[in-house]
Order: C-alpha cells, then sequence, then structure tokens
C-alpha cells in the first residue's frame, strides 16, 4: 500500500506520525527540563559567575520570556503554519541556550535565559498543536496523555540531571546539552510534517501583539512584584489595566486578531482554561511548599522531600497516559471530574498533616496530586483542541498552556502571601526549622512551640490547596454530561 493510500486525514501518512511525535516529545523535553534542571546546577553556577543579587531573575528570566511570548506563537501557527513558527521558536530557544553557556556574569545569563525562554515559548505549544493536527479525537487523547507526562519526566530528572552536570562536567552543559535536542527535533519536523498550502495572503496584526506582549508582560512582572516598592507595583498594575483594555477594544474590529475573543465564547474553552488556570495555582502550593513542610515541620531531610516529589512526577505520568487511554471510552466531564477527586482527597491528607505525620502520609497525598494533575491537564488540552478548527487550534491550545503558567504564577503569590499572613511577623522561623543543625541546638519547648506555629501556617496554605481542587471539580461539572472524544470524531 503506498504511503498516500496510508495517509490521516491530515495529510500525514500513518508511518511519519511516530516520528513527528517523537520530535514533539524531545522538543517539549527540552524546554520543560530547561525549567527544573537549573535548580541544582545554580548554585554551583553562581558561585562561579557571582552576583547573587540576581539568582532569582536566572528563573524569571526564563518563565517570563516563556509566559509572554505563547499567545502569540500560538496565533502565527494558526497565520503561517505550524513548521515555520516551530523553527523559529527553537532557533530562538537554542540561540539562547548557546549563549547561556558562553555567559560571563549573572547579568548576561539573565539575559540570555529570557532570550531562551523567549524561544521557548514558541517550542511547546507549537508542539502540542503539531500533535493535535496529526491526530484524530480519539488518538489524540492517547498522545496528549504521553505528551502530558513529558513534563513529570523533566520534573524528576532534571533536578537530579542538573547536579550531575556541575558535579561530574562543565557547567554550560547543562545548557549544551539541548543543542543536538533540538537540531533532531527541527530535522524530524523539516522531513516528516507536512505543510498544507495557505489559501489566501495573511496579515500580522502588529498593534495587536505589541498590546498583547505589553498586557502580558506588565502581569507577570506584577505577580513577581514582591521585592518592588509600591510606585512599581501600582506602575505596573496600571501599565497591565491599560493595555489589556486596549487589547480588547482593538481585537474586537480587527479582521484577523492576534488574539481571537470568539475563543473565549466557547463553553469548552472557557472551563477548560479556567480549570488549567486553577490546577497551575493548586500545583504550585504542592511542589513550592511541600518540600518546605516535610523538612521544615517534620524535620526530614532533603532526601525524604525529593523522593516525595518524585513520586507525585511519576504518577502525575502514569495519570496522564491512564486517562488518554480512559478518555476515548468516557466523556470529558467524568475525566476531569475523577483527576479533580483526587486532588480533593490528596489535598485533605496535605491538611491533616502536622509535626508528628510520617513521610509515608505526604507521599499519598503527592501521589494522589499527582494523579489529579495528569487526569485534568490531559483533559484541559485535548478538549480545548477538539472544540476548535484547525485554524484556531494553535491559539486554543496556547491560550490554555498560557493560563498553566498564569496559574502556576498567580499561586505562587498567593500562597507566599497565604504563610506571611499566618505566621504573623514569624516568616524566618521556617528558614529556621529547615536548618537541621540549628533545630539540634532549640530546647524541645521552643522548638515544639515554633513547629507547631509553622504547622498550623500550612495548614492554613493547604486549606487553599483543597478550595483550589473544589473549585477544580466545580469547573470539570461545567463540561456537557456527554460530550468526549468520541463524539466528536468528525471534527479535523
Amino acid at each position: 500500500m503506498s504511503e498516500i493510500a496510508t495517509a490521516t486525514a491530515s495529510g500525514v501518512p500513518l508511518a511519519r506520525r511516530p516520528l513527528i511525535l517523537a520530535a514533539c516529545m524531545a522538543a517539549t523535553f527540552m524546554a520543560a527540563v530547561e525549567a527544573t534542571i537549573i535548580a541544582t546546577a545554580m548554585p554551583a553556577i553562581a558561585a562561579r559567575l557571582g552576583g547573587f543579587s540576581l539568582y532569582a531573575w536566572v528563573f524569571s528570566a526564563y518563565m517570563l520570556g516563556q509566559a509572554v511570548t505563547i499567545p502569540i506563537y500560538g496565533r502565527l501557527a494558526d497565520l503561517y503554519g505550524r513548521r515555520r513558527v516551530f523553527y523559529a521558536g527553537a532557533a530562538i530557544f537554542l540561540l539562547g541556550s548557546t549563549l547561556c553557556g558562553l555567559a560571563g556574569s549573572m547579568a548576561q545569563l539573565v539575559v540570555f535565559r529570557a532570550i531562551q525562554g523567549l524561544g521557548a515559548g514558541g517550542v511547546q505549544p507549537i508542539a502540542n498543536t503539531i500533535v493535535g493536527d496529526i491526530y484524530s479525537p480519539v488518538e489524540r487523547a492517547r498522545v496528549q496523555g504521553m505528551l502530558s507526562g513529558v513534563f513529570g519526566v523533566s520534573a524528576v530528572i532534571g533536578p537530579s540531571l542538573g547536579a550531575f552536570i556541575v558535579q561530574y562536567g562543565a557547567w554550560p552543559l547543562v545548557f549544551w546539552m539541548n543543542l543536538p535536542i533540538g537540531a533532531a527535533a527541527i530535522a524530524m519536523i523539516a522531513l516528516f510534517l507536512p505543510e498544507p498550502a495557505s489559501a489566501r495572503r495573511r496579515s500580522i496584526d502588529i498593534p495587536g501583539s505589541v498590546l498583547l506582549l505589553a498586557a502580558v508582560t506588565s502581569l507577570m512582572l506584577l505577580l513577581q512584584s514582591a521585592g518592588f516598592d509600591r510606585a512599581v507595583t501600582l506602575a505596573l498594575g496600571v501599565a497591565f489595566l491599560l493595555s489589556g483594555l486596549a487589547l480588547v477594544l482593538h481585537e474586537r474590529r480587527t479582521a484577523e486578531p492576534m488574539l481571537p475573543l470568539e475563543l473565549w465564547r466557547n463553553p469548552m474553552i472557557v472551563s477548560s482554561n479556567a480549570g488549567s488556570l486553577v490546577t497551575g495555582m493548586l500545583m504550585m502550593g504542592v511542589t513550592a511548599y511541600l518540600p518546605a513542610c516535610i523538612q521544615g515541620v517534620m524535620g526530614r531531610g532533603a532526601n525524604v522531600s525529593a523522593v516525595v516529589l518524585a513520586l507525585m512526577a511519576v504518577v502525575w505520568v502514569l495519570g496522564s497516559t491512564i486517562a488518554g487511554l480512559c478518555l476515548p471510552h468516557t466523556t470529558y466531564r467524568r475525566t476531569a471530574a475523577m483527576g479533580a477527586i483526587a486532588l480533593i482527597a490528596g489535598a485533605a491528607l496535605l491538611v491533616a498533616m502536622g509535626p508528628h505525620s510520617s513521610p509515608i502520609w505526604a507521599g499519598a497525598g503527592s501521589v494522589l496530586i499527582g494523579a489529579g494533575m495528569g487526569f485534568c491537564n490531559t483533559t484541559f488540552m485535548v478538549s480545548v483542541q477538539t472544540s476548535v478548527a484547525r485554524d484556531q487550534r494553535g491559539a486554543a491550545t496556547s491560550s490554555t498552556m498560557f493560563l498553566r503558567f498564569l496559574g502556576q504564577s498567580l499561586g505562587a503569590a498567593m500562597f507566599a502571601s497565604v504563610l506571611t499572613a499566618s505566621l504573623d511577623g514569624a516568616a524566618g522561623a521556617l528558614d529556621h526549622l529547615m536548618d537541621l543543625p540549628w533545630r539540634a541546638l532549640q530546647s524541645p519547648p521552643d522548638l515544639a512551640a515554633l513547629t507547631d506555629a509553622v504547622s498550623s501556617a500550612m495548614r492554613h496554605a493547604y486549606g487553599l490547596t483543597a478550595a483550589l481542587a473544589v473549585l477544580a471539580l466545580l469547573l470539570a461539572l461545567t463540561y456537557p454530561p456527554k460530550l468526549g472524544p468520541s463524539s466528536q470524531m468528525r471534527r479535523p
């Protein structure tokens, strides 16, 4: 049988689809692991380059660059094709990776990390969009589950890989390891992914792009403005409101808007994107503060918290895979609801933790959270991609991924505020409790009083986690009761 005869409705021969999927998974891993591998490598890099005052910005610059460009890349992929936009994003990412390894100071590293992030914004969403294009709705559930699992894999091996590289190799390899992966992904997309010819000339909504970039940049900086003075924070808030309002007014009267507002009239997209926002917030409360609780409240070592987080990541991969296998035989509402129920159960275990709880208790909570995240994220992505036509799939996919990133930033700010308010001026208590030699010098009554205070504050934070999990369940129940991938087989 000829290749043409075995081609799918998308025009991609069946034999090529696994190769394209492998390229998309490699590209997604490349961009995802770069957000985690740096965590354990940064102390050694900062010691070599100096400039510890810029330490946090090495992380923030990458996330900011990625977040502000995701919506733009997604829409450009709808207008000009997946391949060209993927090439552009991957090339910028690889340029930034090369420059990061050549950085001679922390200031340079921050700038180069921003460039790397600007490219990453065009790698992950376009890879997800390509997968959405070449598979039918029923098949899409399975492969999107695999693609979602890549994030869990990167979370597991990223920190360990970063520590291994800086211990046994040169720190630039943390960034340069991306070069062969990215080159292989670009080559495979070029060789195996056909690009349908555009039927008409397209135009870029330049004013909309500028306004969107301004709105998203000011919002992301506002969410990270804890170290800014009040005037800067106020200026960022005003900039966000004005640019956001101008963007909405402009996009309403533009023929080919950068941000298609009609997407937000689709109930499926509203439910899925709101769910992505909420679960992104919830995830930050767990990943950022569960290690602090295990080490600071329970008095366990960093190795215990690492195992607990690794359990969550592994189960996230399994949950994504199982959700992808279940979705063709059930509905979006049922799958998302099962994920949300797992999130609620996991959050309930975390709320019930105390100083004398076993790490097994924390591990059980993290396992349930991981399963819930796998089910929910796979459902959100598949439901969005099957609810729009091909010429809007890039923008729709990017909107879901952007709101996940936005949720993580919002969650970091919200959980930090809850902990600070709950500790009531004793915010440094957690830092002391995580120092095992310091704990050994304290009297048992003083240590118990301090541990109880921090445990109570953590309970408030995980109460917020539980509330977000309940909200995720309510959003899951807004899906139509009988709608699933099998009932959407007609959509291209």
